[in-house]
């Protein structure tokens, strides 16, 4: 029976073709012709071959007549023509234009905000969505209250019994996602998290299948994933970092997701990430970094873990060439939205992680075009063949021979349409902003931010200080700060702030304390590459605090742990300890209490931007 994701996309892919041919309003599509073209169509290589593109759609994939007078000629020699690549793991909530950039004409998006969804949704009903790639999304996942997924600070529908899992996957379906993402993670020792137990994972899979959409299952470890098996998921969406498993177990992971017929999205990327190893093969070409910018190349800079650790990726690799041995489906994901990975950039490195866990390169090509839109139920995409989505990517040299080849990028198309514009015009911004000489801040003498008197917080510069805690998230936790009578020389004349923070639970990471904003608005970014060194004096409970600095396009703060003694002390943090951080992009520099919860006391002064 045909799934009703495959009616809702082939019914798509029908009003699209209609509009492109004018028979209803939509935009017009170029015709062309790619002429002796090596292809790339999803499965294997076809040479020496004219791929006519009319009307957005593949209309022959190997012509043989005349073309039309205005059909535009595109030389194919040399090159080799994929189907626009599939991204099969990601968290789509910014950057959308980027994926399109490097050749990701779909992305599979596993948790965003639902208002996206419903936004793209209407979008590609319209045929409108020609300048970003295209979502097929999960819209919020599946999670118990206080589980993973809820540390994001934006509210979301959770459950925990098997009674609620109908109600809320036809809530999921009528808000527009296209599958359902279940999460049984219980996190680790440092972050656990709460966890949907079997019965309603296994409900939840079944009220999915009784609407003939997916159900997959976000898993960290061995046995989660046995369980998401056991609890009849189509898919597991992540494997699991390791240094080693037995014989029996893989054996054993392997013939159960062989006679259940799943597919893997392994996210090498973000496992990586989380092993403390940078994309270097991305940060170190300029095929990929001239289309990312200071704040788009940070994420790929700051890892999760800060010492890498090769061996915790032995586990995922000898699991995936086990699997892609035994038939199982490998699908192509990054898991982009995370530390360590980038939109569009990371899926041309998840193919040579793929390559380098046991793939053959055609296999690594296939795992981001035919195979995740078989998996998923995309009919018109994932393909080169008469009639599918003109969506497109047009490499120089031979990927399925050297996966780098993937690369070299000579044209993007989507829907028929040429992207080569919004490439040209972000790698000239790249290069604007990169050759653009902007004055870093200039920082007082003594390097001294915090003016703090008796009266009042002030700064030289900026936004200024102000309290900050997770409430903007959705947290619970309170801050009360005071000017404190005297500083720690017993004077005025360097005040201190008295912060008396209450951390709750109701955030996964939650934190109350001090900030300043050195831009000229809250959370605009300043040049602070004045200084290469933070120094402030403090006292307090005895008890770790953090200082954390966020830059621009980034939500998530490089922090370092210090401990406010019971006596003034200086604390000096080179810049070099936060990982990752460029000072050029700064937007907030904060003193914070948590995320363990408790009363928190400490008081501060003296803070100063050095050059040392």
């Amino acid at each position: 029976m045909e799934s009703t994701m495959n009616k809702t996309f082939l019914s798509l892919a029908i009003a699209c073709s209609l509009n492109a041919v004018g028979l209803t309003p939509g935009f017009a599509a170029d015709s062309f012709l790619i002429r002796q073209v090596r292809v790339f169509d999803g499965e294997k290589i076809l040479k020496d071959k004219n791929v006519l593109i009319a009307d957005g759609k593949i209309s022959d994939l190997d012509f043989k007549g005349t073309p039309a007078a205005d059909t535009h000629i595109i030389e194919g020699q040399g090159r080799t023509l994929l189907p626009g690549l599939i991204d099969a793991h990601v968290h789509a909530f910014q950057d959308l234009d980027l994926p399109l950039l490097f050749g990701v004409t779909t992305q599979i998006d596993m948790f965003t905000n639902v208002n996206l969804v419903a936004s793209m949704n209407e979008k590609m009903r319209k045929c409108e969505n020609r300048d970003q790639a295209d979502l097929i999304s999960a819209g919020t996942l599946a999670t118990a209250p206080g589980g993973h997924g809820t540390e994001y600070g934006m509210p979301i529908p959770t459950l925990s019994k098997p009674e609620e899992a109908q109600a809320w996957v036809d809530a999921r379906i009528a808000e527009g996602s296209h599958f359902i993402k279940i999460v049984l993670e219980h996190g680790s020792e440092q972050h656990p998290f709460n966890s949907l137990d079997l019965a309603t994972a296994k409900a939840l899979v079944k009220a999915a299948h009784l609407r003939n959409k997916l159900a997959v299952v976000h898993i960290g470890n061995l046995k989660e994933a046995q369980d998401a098996l056991d609890a009849g998921a189509d898919a597991l969406v992540h494997l699991f970092a390791g240094k080693q498993i037995s014989d029996q177990d893989m054996r054993a992971l392997v013939k159960t997701a062989s006679d259940k017929h799943v597919f893997i999205i392994p996210t090498f990327s973000v496992l990586e990430s989380m092993a403390g190893i940078k994309e270097e093969d991305v940060l170190n070409d300029t095929r990929m970094t001239a289309l990312l910018n200071k704040a788009q190349l940070q994420p790929l800079n700051s890892p999760y873990r800060a010492k890498a650790d090769a061996d915790m990726l032995k586990v995922p690799n000898m699991m995936t060439a086990a699997m892609h041995a035994a038939g199982i489906p490998i699908l192509a994901g990054t898991d982009a939205g995370n530390a360590g990975t980038q939109y569009g950039a990371s899926l041309h490195h998840e193919l040579t992680s793929l390559v380098r866990a046991g793939l053959s390169p055609a296999a690594a090509l296939a795992s981001a075009t035919s195979v995740p839109a078989h998996a998923f139920g995309l009919k018109d995409r994932g393909r080169i063949a008469k009639g599918y989505k003109a969506d497109l990517l047009l490499v120089s040299g031979e990927p399925d021979q050297d996966i780098s080849a993937s690369r070299n990028i000579v044209e993007v198309w989507k829907d028929g349409g040429r992207v080569t514009q919004q490439r040209e015009q972000k790698i000239q911004e790249v290069a604007r902003l990169n050759a653009q000489k902007k004055l870093a801040t200039q920082l007082p003498a003594d390097g001294r931010i915090s003016l703090f008197t008796k009266d009042k917080l002030a700064s030289p510069f900026g936004f200024g200080w102000a309290p900050s805690n997770d409430a903007l998230m959705g947290g619970k936790s309170t801050i009360d700060i005071k000017l404190a009578e005297a500083g720690p020389d017993g004077s005025s004349g360097v005040a201190a702030v008295d912060v008396v923070a209450t951390v709750r639970p109701g955030f996964a990471y939650p934190w109350a304390g001090l900030a300043f904003f050195p831009g000229k608005q809250a959370m605009e970014a300043a040049d602070l590459s004045a200084a290469n060194t933070l120094k402030f004096k403090v006292k307090g409970d005895g008890r770790q605090y953090s200082v954390g600095i966020s830059i621009q396009g980034s939500y998530i703060p490089i922090s370092v742990r210090f401990t406010a003694s019971e006596e003034w002390k200086e604390i000096s943090i080179p810049f070099s300890q936060f990982k990752g951080l460029d000072p050029s992009i700064i937007t907030l520099l904060a003193f914070n209490a948590g995320p363990q919860p408790g009363e928190y006391r400490f008081q501060i002064a003296d803070i100063r931007l050095l050059k040392e």
